[in-house]
């Protein structure tokens, strides 16, 4: 079914929104965009219209106006329950008032309520927001105008008596798209989903350039532009003239810059695993983590696959790095105080608690251990990877997510949603949020096998050890307005702004230099900035840049112990000097100098829509499998009385692999290859250690009978060959010869690594 915007009268036609008109005007990696939309009140009395858009996540709300008639409206940023009450008085004494503010659910849900027309009356809407670009696998720049602009709508009115209106099925209004772009880099092209005009340049070195939506079109589908530049991997700094009006010494006064940091990782990095890192696994314990993983006879319990999970987790991780464990319900506990170095006795210490583990710690509360795990400090040189496995939902998703987001730049998230009812908003949220990877256990899925994918990922290079220095005349400082960033991860592309303060009589430059590491190599990259940048910039950095200050703030807001009602203050504060949106503020626009009130009851008229997927930019290192149903798997009674299942053979062997990576000879090993103790020391040979021989055989096991689970033990195997090339012995082609007669296979060499 087409989704449909706006009003209808109470036989379901026509539609009120007639058309909607989009400038885009792109700078380098962020965007301003403009949507006018044309509506009419088609009933036969005044109207009151409520609408929801969707907007991303991040888009700075800048400006409001309503046009009725030769009447223009410009709304101001206010408080959030002063603009309220002033709509209210206004619409209740027959004016038209305007109001525009953020959902309390979502920040990326706006509510637009136009108000009172007349009957026959046109109103015209004017939203402006600005908005970071997000950078895609292959390098483009994504900006995505949705089909619909007012899907989730939530009918919770209809039972006050607010008629419903069905959709439409033909979308009664058109829409046109002009873009502009300018960079300091040179535009190589720019795509669409959509049909578009041929791209026209207006310089001869190709860095400011215009397109529009070819005209004819319907929107029944999104229109995704991917924009691309030549150098997309060279960082940039911008700076944009503050506004004249605005005080000196003021964020919207002074000048403001960008930089952008987008690191380039080459194959032979990405192919490479990382040794360094710190490691934190987050296990849902609530009493639902006790139900079964599937309704199949063999169905394991989700607690006993997660401690499964663990095993083959804590096994695979390299030595020296660091590690910790939380379990959380109701409440949480963590394994130690605080990330310990792996190594032999902590890894055996951990992995008898993981045997213990049970789901026995009632609810799923996750923000109070998240909180915690982020107030301790970060190890330099090794990148904090978090894996979270939960199976239900939690009531606080908006702030769970903000808190994710708040350290992008310090970690990165996994998560790993088990059985069909985990909410799809929270896992795939905070894997987006934390620049990781999402996954879904349903059905018979394993979890081993793509838990293990994950932590793939996560050994991936980090460029780490990031540091910004200034270089600026006398009489001139630099206040960076954003957070710290310790990390980058591959694909992920960091905007760092910054405030220029005072002034120079001499230098009308400045200079930045920014430092990284990738894998050990370290990285300088020297950028000149201007000190006196043109004016009428549209501000679209300076905004940008008070949204950020803005959701530290509200962050801040949230956290134990905050002077929440100072930083409240200090948000409203910055949100009405900036002119952007925040959750505590609101635009207002009343017409005063309507000179006929409006007279007659008045009507409210919701329009459902269908469905509609949440627009998301997916991280190049993302993939998302969706739950097929939000239905929850019952527990069975029956099901504590069932027997322990016998343990997989490949967790039996990792079982007893040692943190270095080796195995030791004796009889549990020999049992998992079906052998006595006894047979397995005959056929060792004579000058061979008895820890190698055990190593060679377990690799050649894994590669000859076990190669369908090799994703499960893959590091396993790489610590292993690793451990074997460590010693150095001799023989080892006579070793690896002997093992295949043992165990009756033919496994080179090479095959295993060693």
């Amino acid at each position: 079914m087409v989704n449909c915007c706006g009003l209808v009268s109470e036989k379901n036609e026509p539609v009120p929104l007639k058309s909607i008109s989009v400038e885009l005007q792109v700078r380098d990696h962020v965007a301003s965009v403009s949507s006018c939309l044309q509506y009419v009140n088609e009933e036969e009395r005044p109207l009151e219209a409520v609408f929801v858009f969707p907007l991303p996540a991040d888009a700075a709300v800048c400006h409001f106006s309503a046009r009725i008639g030769e009447q223009e409206i410009v709304a101001e940023v206010q408080d959030k329950q002063s603009a309220r009450d002033q709509y209210d008085d206004a619409v209740s004494s027959g004016q038209q008032a305007f109001l525009l503010e953020e959902s309390e659910e979502s920040s990326d849900v706006f509510k637009l309520s136009v108000g009172c027309l007349s009957p026959g009356q046109k109103a015209s809407i004017t939203i402006v927001y600005i908005i970071e670009l997000s950078v895609q696998a292959d390098d483009a720049l994504r900006f995505c105008l949705p089909a619909v602009l007012n899907p989730r709508y939530t009918p919770a009115v209809s039972a006050a008596g607010v008629p419903e209106v069905s959709s439409a099925s033909v979308i009664p209004y058109t829409l046109s798209l002009s873009v502009e772009v300018r960079s300091s880099d040179r535009i190589s092209k720019l795509e669409s989903s959509c049909p578009l005009d041929p791209l026209e340049f207006l310089d001869a070195q190709h860095t400011h350039a215009t397109v529009n939506l070819t005209a004819g079109h319907r929107f029944d589908k999104d229109v995704e532009l991917f924009l691309y530049y030549e150098n997309s991997h060279q960082p940039s700094a911008v700076v944009e003239a503050g506004a004249s009006a605005a005080p000196s010494g003021s964020l919207m006064g002074d000048p403001a810059l960008m930089i952008s940091l987008y690191p380039e990782f080459p194959a032979d990095v990405m192919s490479s695993l990382a040794s360094r890192g710190e490691f934190i696994f987050v296990v849902d314990r609530s009493g639902s983590m006790d139900c079964q993983m599937h309704h199949g006879n063999d169905a394991q319990m989700r607690i006993e696959s997660a401690r499964d999970t663990l095993l083959l987790l804590l096994k695979s991780l390299p030595m020296g790095c660091y590690f910790n464990i939380y379990g959380f319900g109701s409440h949480f506990e963590s394994f130690f105080p605080q990330s310990v170095v792996y190594s032999e006795d902590t890894m055996e210490e951990a992995l008898k608690r993981v045997k213990s583990m049970s789901a026995d710690m009632g609810g799923t509360e996750i923000l109070q251990p998240l909180k915690h795990i982020y107030s301790q400090p970060c190890y330099p040189d090794h990148p904090r990877q978090l894996f979270i496995f939960t199976d239900g939902e939690v009531w606080n998703t908006k702030e769970v997510l903000d808190l994710v987001k708040s350290h992008v730049y310090s970690h990165r998230c996994f998560s790993f949603g088990i059985g069909e009812g985990a909410s799809t908003a929270l896992i795939t949220g905070m894997a987006r949020e934390g620049s990781g990877h999402a996954q879904f256990i349903t059905g018979t899925d394993r979890m081993q096998p793509k838990v293990m994918q994950s932590l793939r990922f996560a050994l991936q290079p980090a460029v780490d050890n990031i540091s910004v220095d200034w270089t600026v005349p006398e009489g001139v400082t630099v206040d960076m307005l954003s957070p710290s960033i310790n990390t980058l991860f591959q694909g992920q592309r960091a905007l760092i702004y910054a405030q220029i303060k005072g002034q120079s009589s001499g230098k009308k430059e400045g200079a930045v230099t920014v430092k990284y590491k990738l894998k050990d190599q370290p990285v300088t990259n020297q950028l000149q900035f201007t000190l006196q940048p043109t004016e009428d910039t549209g501000l679209t950095i300076h905004r940008l840049a008070a949204r950020s200050v803005i959701r530290s703030l509200e962050l801040e807001e949230r956290a134990e112990g905050a002077d929440a009602e100072n930083v409240r203050k200090r948000i409203v504060e910055l949100s009405v000097q900036a002119g952007v949106s925040s959750a505590h503020t609101a635009f207002i626009g009343i017409n005063k100098d309507h000179n006929q009130t409006v007279k007659g009851p008045l009507l409210q008229r919701r329009v459902p829509v269908a469905p509609m997927a949440l627009q998301m930019d997916f991280d190049s290192t993302m993939h998302y499998s969706m739950a097929s149903s939000n239905s929850m798997i019952e527990c069975d009674d029956e099901s504590d009385q069932k027997a322990e299942p016998l343990k997989d053979p490949v967790l039996q062997l990792v079982s007893l692999q040692k943190a270095t990576g080796c195995w030791e000879l004796n009889a549990s090993l020999a049992a998992v290859f079906g052998k006595t103790e006894d047979e397995v020391n005959n056929q060792k040979t004579a000058q061979v250690d008895g820890s190698v021989w055990a190593t060679v055989l377990a690799l050649i096991w894994l590669y000859a009978f076990k190669s369908d689970q090799q994703v499960e033990w893959q590091f396993v195997a790489m610590k292993a060959a690793s451990w074997v090339r460590s010693q150095k012995p001799d023989s080892l082609s006579q070793c690896v010869c002997d093992g295949n007669a043992l165990l009756g296979c033919q496994v080179t060499e090479d095959m295993l690594g060693i």
